[in-house]
C-alpha cells in the first residue's frame, strides 16, 4: 500500500469511526486529514481534498473548533484562513473526553438528579422509579466524577489513570 492508499484508508476509517461515536462522517475525515497533515490547510484545501462542499467544510470546521480541538491560524500577508488540529494523541482524547462530559453526561445527570426528586405517592412503581433513577444518577456522576479527574491530568492522563485504578 503507498502512501496515498494508506492516507486514503486512514482518513475513511476515521470517518466511519467518528459516526459510530455520535459525530457526522465529514467532521471526524475533517480531523483525520488535518491530524495527519505537515501543515495548516485551507478550507479550500480540505474541500478538495476530501471531495466535500463548502458549506459541508464550514459547519464541520466550526464544530471541530468548538470542540476545541481544531485551531484557525492567520498567515501574514493572506486572506486566507488556515486550519490545524491538536497533534498530541493523549491531549486530543483529554480535550474529546472533556467535551462529551460537558455536552453529554452532564446533561443527563441532571435530568437523572430532577426526575430521582420526584414526590413519592407511596406506590411500589413510584418507589422503583426513584430507586432506579438514583442509582443511574450515582452511577453517571461518579462515572463523571472519574472522568474529570482523569481529564485534570495534563500528560499521559489515560495511562497514569489506568496505572492507578489498578493499583
Amino acid at each position: 500500500m503507498n502512501y496515498e492508499e494508506a492516507k486514503d484508508k486512514f482518513i475513511q476509517t476515521w470517518g466511519a469511526l467518528g459516526s459510530t461515536w455520535g459525530i457526522n462522517k465529514a467532521m471526524a475525515q475533517i480531523q483525520a486529514l488535518l491530524f495527519i497533515s505537515t501543515k495548516a490547510m485551507t478550507m479550500e484545501e480540505i474541500m478538495n481534498e476530501l471531495q466535500i462542499s463548502r458549506g459541508n467544510a464550514s459547519m464541520n470546521l466550526r464544530q471541530l473548533m468548538d470542540w476545541g480541538i481544531v485551531f484557525k491560524e492567520s498567515k501574514r500577508g493572506e486572506r486566507k484562513e488556515y486550519f490545524s488540529t491538536e497533534k498530541d494523541v493523549q491531549e486530543l482524547a483529554r480535550q474529546i473526553a472533556k467535551e462529551r462530559s460537558r455536552r453529554e453526561i452532564k446533561p443527563v445527570i441532571k435530568v437523572l438528579k430532577e426526575l430521582s426528586d420526584i414526590k413519592k405517592d407511596g406506590s411500589a412503581k413510584n418507589d422503583e422509579f426513584i430507586k432506579q433513577t438514583k442509582s443511574l444518577h450515582e452511577l453517571a456522576s461518579t462515572a463523571d466524577t472519574m472522568l474529570e479527574k482523569m481529564v485534570n491530568h495534563k500528560q499521559n492522563w489515560i495511562t497514569k489513570s489506568i496505572f492507578k485504578m489498578i493499583k
